[in-house]
């Protein structure tokens, strides 16, 4: 293997004076090696809490995913331990165990030992590989409170410990050895790798197992079990034929359960793409693969050991797995090796640019675009569209450190160049059944761009000027007078009753008012022009101002808050549920940015008998078990009440008063702010709930059902 074991020193301040005044040389602190990494772990595996402790887990599983890649492995297993340690097997080659010459080291030590040393600089070991850098597995071992390693190679099993990055041995081998962790046995260091039994020359492998050091990791810092789940499964689907089981010992499962996963999908990133979609499908998973090459100039290490800049030619491998669905969203997962690059880059720019332009020319060809039609958009040809971009090449060039952007620019030509032979065979083809479903697709996306079109001309008439003038306004909307956005209020109103209680509830000045009638649409299972020809969800996307979709403006919303203001009822949550799919489907900036809110309105009021001084003569409870709460304690305390509790059942049983002070009047009342902080699960529960599929919300209505509390039930 080759090696690259000079590293970068970090200069600190150790102490100057406090006025600057006397700052030399003295004052900087030379940090050698893995010194650096304890002083700023920060900069290696981006915090030192869950996320950065989950990071150090990926770093050696992708040292052993690099030999599957590389056809050496098949077999990974990750074992969480119930003395906290984590331990990664593999049946790959095994790290080289010889001396490595420069160093004097074993490979194992330079290995873990030596930041940016490793097999992946030269090219010679691994053809494409996720670790890039040489620091990962060498980083785990400076922040872990003990390591050991054992390496099956050349006949023999080869083992080596680390306290903190020191090689040495400890007494006592595995997980336990009397101490709360097997980092608090006795330790010698200063030995080095050792052969510690025979083995057959055919069984190969490296089993790594490291005790996270808590001096460096916070308290509350853990790994997450459904995380790791997700990882490996997306790994199994990335190497096909590659089976990764996840063993936990610890407890991490649901109520402290224990148990065991294993993943291997020999169907690769088809089955990815088929896992990836929820809609009903217009057409099989198309597999679209070729290769190309591309010249670059980089620097390689010589037998001088001296970095010359060598033009390499480089060979770059597309695979992609797509289709088309019924559905309206589009979910692209990009990868390059098995890194996952989730703000795409290069190789995604190349795919949706060459499937819009190959798509443009069949449809123009096949007259399914009229004369006078523009070109369909990339919006278009995406919609509905689940597809998995992977790319594999040698040493791929990342903006910045986080891997989460493909630069390589070779990688825009080759892709195009793939998809667009791959793909115009597919939409020409003239076998039956493909030439039936490339039919579908294409007319989903003529269909889109039309939509889109009347979506955009929609909104050109319906857009307000400015924030005072509008004619095309609705009429029912009893809007505010400041032009001040960050101030202005929309309350949303529940029915027409409840309107007039509200106009006299609300501060004229920055409050307005806009009344929708009953349910509206469910647009969560409707298309684009059904919402739009909806009364009810028309008027709120034109009051609002700041149009819908993926042109949705959000500086141009004419209101600071948008507050949901229904009845504390069965009947009120729907219409919220309804309102709420509204906005995270086609406004959905407006919840992202924390700018929807829902009203929390009181079910009851209760009146003191003479309240005593700086004592509310009413007192507003939101819920029946506040209520018991309440009545308690005044009972306890010989606080007198009539026993005439009033139960509001809507809005507008409610005095003025009562509403402005209750759920309008900015110094007393109470919002709720909607917000989503999972995307991904955001969109499976809208979807759930309100989408097409009727037997997933009967299955998760009829499985919730004995977790109801039936006197919440309004009846």
């Amino acid at each position: 293997m080759t090696a690259e074991t000079s590293v970068p020193s970090t200069a600190l301040l150790a102490g100057a004076d406090q006025d600057g005044s006397n700052y030399t040389a003295r004052h900087l602190l030379v940090l050698e090696g893995l010194e650096a990494v304890r002083k700023r772990p920060g900069m290696y595996i981006g915090s030192t809490d869950s996320r950065g402790l989950m990071h150090c887990l990926w770093e050696i599983i992708d040292n052993s995913v690099d030999e599957a890649l590389g056809g050496y492995c098949d077999h990974i297993e990750v074992i969480l331990h119930d003395d906290g340690s984590v331990e990664v097997r593999d049946n790959g080659r095994g790290i080289p165990v010889d001396v490595e010459p420069k160093t004097g080291l074993s490979g194992v030590e330079v290995v873990l030992t030596k930041l940016h040393a490793g097999g992946k600089f030269g090219g010679g070991s691994y053809a494409a590989s996720g670790g890039l850098h040489g620091v990962g597995a060498s980083v785990v071992n400076a922040l872990s409170a003990r390591l050991d390693i054992e390496v099956d190679r050349d006949g023999g099993t080869h083992a080596i410990s680390f306290r903190r990055g020191v090689p040495g041995a400890f007494a006592g081998t595995g997980a336990k050895t009397g101490a709360k962790t097997g980092a608090d046995a006795p330790f010698e260091a200063g030995n080095g790798l050792r052969k510690v039994k025979k083995i057959a020359k055919s069984r190969t492998g490296t089993r790594v197992r490291y005790w996270a050091d808590r001096q460096i990791f916070l308290k509350d810092a853990k790994l997450d079990l459904a995380t790791l789940h997700q990882r490996a499964r997306q790994t199994a689907f990335l190497v096909p034929g590659l089976t990764i089981v996840v063993r936990d010992e610890y407890g991490l499962g649901d109520g402290g359960s224990k148990g065991e996963e294993s993943f291997r999908f020999d169907g690769g990133i088809s089955e990815f793409c088929e896992y990836l979609a929820d809609d009903r499908a217009l057409c099989d998973v198309l597999r679209l693969t070729g290769k190309g090459t591309f010249k670059e100039t980089v620097p390689v290490l010589d037998d001088f050991g001296q970095m010359t800049p060598t033009e390499v030619t480089r060979e770059l491998a597309v695979d992609i797995a797509l289709r088309w669905g019924t559905g309206y969203d589009t979910r692209i997962r990009s990868f390059v090796n098995i890194i996952a690059t989730p703000k795409g880059g290069t190789h995604v720019t190349g795919f949706e640019r060459s499937l819009t332009r190959t798509m443009n020319e069949v449809l123009r060809s096949a007259k399914l675009l009229r004369v006078a039609e523009d070109d369909i958009v990339k919006d278009d040809a995406l919609e509905g569209l689940t597809a998995v971009v992977t790319v594999r090449l040698a040493e791929p060039q990342f903006e910045g450190q986080t891997k989460e952007v493909l630069g390589t620019s070779a990688a825009n030509r080759i892709v195009s160049q793939v998809v667009a032979k791959e793909l115009k065979a597919f939409l020409t083809s003239t076998k039956r059944d493909a030439k039936a479903q490339a039919r579908a697709v294409m007319e989903k996306a003529v269909a889109a761009a039309r939509t889109r079109i009347a979506a955009r001309q929609h909104k050109d008439a319906q857009r307000r000027k400015t924030a005072l003038e509008s004619s095309s306004l609705p009429a029912k909307l009893a809007d505010c007078r400041s032009d001040d956005v960050e101030r202005s209020e929309l309350f949303i109103v529940e029915g027409d009753s409840a309107l007039g209680t509200a106009k006299l509830a609300r501060n004229s000045e920055f409050q307005a008012l806009l009344p929708i009638r009953g349910k509206i649409l469910n647009v969560q299972k409707s298309s684009v022009s059904d919402m739009l020809k909806n009364a009810e969800c028309g008027a709120i996307i034109q009051v609002i101002g700041a149009g819908s979709g993926r042109t949705f403006d959000l500086d141009a919303a004419r209101y600071g808050k948008i507050i949901l203001l229904v009845d504390a009822d069965v009947d009120g949550a729907h219409i919220r549920c309804l309102l709420l799919t509204l906005f995270q489907r086609y406004m959905r900036p407006m919840v992202e940015s924390g700018r929807v809110f829902a009203a929390v309105p009181p079910l009851h009021r209760i009146e003191l008998v003479q309240p005593k001084r700086g004592q509310d003569k009413y007192v507003y409870t939101y819920s029946d078990r506040e209520l018991r709460d309440t009545l308690m304690e005044y009972q306890r305390k010989n606080i007198r009440y009539k026993d005439s509790i009033q139960r509001y059942k809507g809005l507008g049983e409610m005095d003025a008063d009562q509403l402005a002070e209750t759920t309008m009047d900015p110094r007393h009342r109470t919002l709720r702010r909607i917000n989503i902080a999972d995307l991904d699960s955001s969109e499976h529960v809208f979807d759930l709930l309100m989408g097409n599929e009727v037997a997933p919300r009967k299955e998760f209505i009829t499985s919730s059902a004995a977790t109801l509390d039936r006197s919440r039930i309004d009846a």
